[in-house]
């Protein structure tokens, strides 16, 4: 038996909604892309690949349901200039934090499918922004780090 969900206008808007996210990250990358060098420049080409590759399969979601694409702007406002690599990184991981909000509105979506594609979308873009921060992050997110505790020193026994 297999379900099978009625094609909602809200569904096509939600997608149209993460297909602009993504082109708005696909511009910003495009940028940092021109910008950096090296080890960064290379996790940033394929962050770029991978919403490329999510552009185009939104965009097969929504001709397929019936919907019209939203089409790209000519330029994006950025939240900040990336000057220098620091800026570049903190840029990507606004990017990708940002791309993960889209998608989690696309998690309510009718459609079943469309909700397991948002899910998968949303890991790939938290797991993509964890790779271009320097520090792991906390074991439990969200609960506060608790400070190292000092050695305490050897007892002295007699005689040693």
């Amino acid at each position: 038996m297999s379900i099978v969900t009625a094609v909602t206008a809200d569904d096509i808007e939600k997608l149209r909604k993460a297909l602009a996210a993504e082109h708005a990250v696909l511009f910003a990358y495009g940028l940092l892309g021109a910008r950096t060098s090296g080890a960064l420049r290379a996790r940033i080409s394929a962050a770029f690949d991978a919403h490329r590759e999510h552009r185009d399969q939104l965009r097969t979601l929504i001709t397929t349901r019936g919907g019209r694409p939203t089409e790209p702007d000519a330029s994006y406002a950025l939240p900040f200039f990336p000057s220098n690599a620091a800026l570049a990184v903190r840029l990507a991981v606004h990017l990708e934090t940002g791309v993960t909000a889209a998608y989690l509105e696309l998690a309510a979506a009718q459609d079943v499918s469309l909700r397991r594609y948002a899910a998968l979308a949303m890991q790939e873009a938290v797991t993509r922004s964890y790779a271009f921060r320097p520090a792991q992050p906390p074991a439990f997110p969200g609960m506060p780090v608790a400070a190292p505790a000092s050695p305490s020193p050897s007892p002295v026994r007699d005689g040693e």
